[in-house]
């Protein structure tokens, strides 16, 4: 099957860490100096954005040096009408519905009914990019890296379970240095404290389980994580959402992750399953 052709995981994963890390920690050094004229803000988003466009075109290099991987690649971005109205239905809408509850249980514990505020705000900077344009071009960027190449390299080698807790794992070490950068999202939520710092890094997981689930649902479609993680940025930005409430929504993430996980158990732990179903 095709996945056998996603044959360089450690290349990619080690590339795709190096690089974006080389640029983001420049970028975080420069975005701490002291400028009148606003140029080191220029330069530290520059470099910003080279190191997140690093992995897909890394991804693009892999999949450039195979036929086979080029013509996969292009078919999985197109087609969309073989995939079942409920998971497009959960890509778009499943991560509004997470952050709406949190803020609604949230009111249990005391916290204000204001979070349901659009406020028409965000809550970082990113420098000379309108923060709306990051929204939306970060999880393109990122996924057509994650999704045309380094999650399938995974899968060929674990199962759907280890293939998402791996991708976790690294997803949460390649975002560290972005919590360096003044005013980016990572970093400001550190300076919100530990609690929410923590909170970030075990949310990947089950976001990952998640995405990675509707991924596979839909024929391995790359535009699903693609709208699935628009979403989930957007929509956790433009509510007045306390802190404490993104918790409660990683719990609940949480919580819908074990369950698929429980109810799937096949299709997470066995390794061929992928690959028997589409030989059918």
């Amino acid at each position: 099957m095709i996945l056998k052709n996603y044959k360089h995981p450690l290349l990619f994963y080690t590339l795709s860490t190096i690089i974006p890390w080389f640029f983001w920690f420049s970028a975080a050094y420069i975005s701490h100096l002291d400028n009148d004229d606003g140029s080191y803000i220029k330069i530290a988003s520059i470099l910003g954005f080279i190191g997140l466009l690093s992995p897909v075109l890394i991804a693009y290099w892999l999949i450039s040096k195979d036929p086979e991987l080029k013509k996969d690649v292009r078919k999985r971005l197109f087609k969309l009408n073989s995939i079942k109205p409920i998971y497009l239905f959960l890509t778009a809408f499943l991560m509004l519905a997470s952050i709406l509850l949190a803020q609604a249980i949230s009111l249990l514990f005391g916290y204000s009914s204001s979070q349901f505020t659009i406020t028409g705000n965000y809550t970082f900077t990113s420098g000379i990019f309108p923060v709306l344009f990051l929204l939306i071009a970060a999880p393109i960027i990122e996924e057509l890296a994650w999704h045309s190449y380094g999650t399938d390299a995974l899968r060929q080698r674990f199962n759907l379970l280890n293939t998402s807790l791996i991708f976790g794992l690294f997803w949460g070490i390649w975002h560290i240095p972005l919590s360096f950068i003044n005013g980016y999202y990572q970093s400001n939520i550190v300076e919100t404290g530990w609690i929410h710092g923590v909170n970030f890094l075990v949310s990947i997981f089950p976001f990952v389980i998640i995405m990675n689930w509707l991924y596979y649902k839909s024929g391995r479609n790359i535009i699903i994580p693609i709208v699935f993680h628009i979403s989930a940025g957007y929509f956790n930005e433009i509510f007045a959402t306390h802190p404490d409430s993104k918790v409660i929504q990683t719990v609940l993430l949480l919580v819908f992750a074990i369950w698929i996980v429980w109810n799937e158990k096949d299709f997470f732990f066995n390794k061929n399953y992928v690959e028997k179903k589409s030989k059918q």
